[in-house]
């Protein structure tokens, strides 16, 4: 009886020991792939960064510049442009930064890092950004898009310091996240778009589709993928504890004999 008992608790174990272990799989798996994807991310961002350097020559004009003219305020134009370049080109390498869990050991640049963030991106990055959507190619739905993208950023940022100073870890971790997935899009749909076109989808729609596609997937992710997955663990870990104390296996000579004992 012994034995059998012994046994049936193997067996029982198994399937436990199996799920932890492909959850730990999965969770090596989840970090690597994330890995990658800020990897990603900060080489994308350095790549535009780089290619817009353009736009501060001052002995000719970028294709993108000209394919805009004529503008109602061309100088105004000009200005938003180089503003938001140079404040994007900072902004998103410094929330990747800022995301990384290592930052988190030294509380004190990260504080002053995420300060100097929040007040590039709200005084200068989202201001350019708006004014710089009501001339958006694609017309009202780019405008649109690109607007909307920009008021999460700002709203996400405002709501992340306030949950900051609450010391509300999770929420400002979960703002954070969304301001770093629209930041991303500027990377995310120039990927895309170039992959659309390298399969010869029509320009127009191909390009209203990579600017929408990164905003709502960006929202999505963060609140279906990362937001929840802490919640899921804590949930797994009240059922831990809810199911009671293991059972404690007693000496053979304290427990009830059965009827092969009795015999």
């Amino acid at each position: 009886m012994g034995g059998a008992t012994e046994t049936c608790g193997d067996e029982n174990f198994r399937p436990a020991r199996t799920s932890e272990i492909t959850r730990t799989m999965a969770r090596r798996i989840g970090r690597l792939f994330g890995s990658v994807g800020m990897l990603g991310l900060g080489l994308g961002a350095l790549i535009i960064g780089w290619a817009s350097r353009v736009y501060f020559a001052s002995d000719e004009l970028a294709p993108f510049v000209i394919e805009k003219l004529p503008l109602p305020h061309e100088d105004l134009w000009l200005a938003a442009l180089k503003v938001h370049v140079v404040t994007a080109s900072f902004a998103l390498p410094a929330c990747l930064l800022l995301s990384w869990k290592r930052m988190l050991r030294f509380p004190r640049p990260h504080r002053w890092l995420g300060r100097a963030t929040g007040a590039v991106v709200l005084v200068a990055l989202v201001p350019s950004g708006l004014y710089l959507s009501l001339f958006a190619k694609g017309g009202a739905p780019a405008t649109l898009g690109f607007a909307l993208s920009g008021l999460l950023v700002a709203l996400a940022m405002v709501w992340g310091i306030r949950r900051a100073r609450a010391k509300d870890h999770a929420g400002h971790r979960r703002c954070m996240l969304h301001v770093l997935a629209q930041l991303s899009v500027a990377v995310t749909s120039r990927a895309l778009l170039f992959l659309l076109d390298a399969v010869g989808i029509d320009p127009d729609p191909a390009y209203l589709f990579a600017l929408w596609a990164p905003v709502v997937a960006g929202v999505g992710f963060v609140e279906v993928c990362v937001v929840g997955r802490p919640h899921r663990r804590s949930s797994h870990a009240r059922k831990a504890l809810d199911s009671g104390p293991a059972h404690v296996r007693t000496p053979l000579a304290a427990r009830a004999q059965g009827f092969g004992d009795a015999a």
